[in-house]
């Protein structure tokens, strides 16, 4: 499922108009942005959550040539998976 395709299931869902629906569903997503942009955590419950992990640098190696490089830190978005996903996933439901 992609974006367009929660936004217009949302709208059927609560019988609302496809731009409320979308208005709805971009404040959600800033809101988790803006918290994870500060450092926050996201915990959704039977979902999973989402963090900001740290990573530091190092040197790596250039694919093409072999060459070491040097890469800079940097901080990427992690969903981990909840208990309850994870289980309604594995029996099938």
């Amino acid at each position: 499922m992609n974006k367009s395709e929660l936004i217009e299931t949302f709208a059927l869902q609560r019988e609302i108009s496809h731009k409320r629906a979308e208005e709805v569903v971009n404040m959600i997503f800033n809101s988790m942005s803006e918290a994870m942009t500060a450092g926050e955590r996201i915990e959704i419950r039977g979902l999973g959550s989402f963090v900001v992990k740290e990573y530091g640098a190092y040197t790596g190696r250039n694919p093409k040539t072999g060459e070491p490089i040097e890469v800079k830190p940097k901080k990427l978005p992690f969903f981990k998976v909840g208990k309850e996903l994870k289980e309604r996933i594995l029996d099938g439901e």
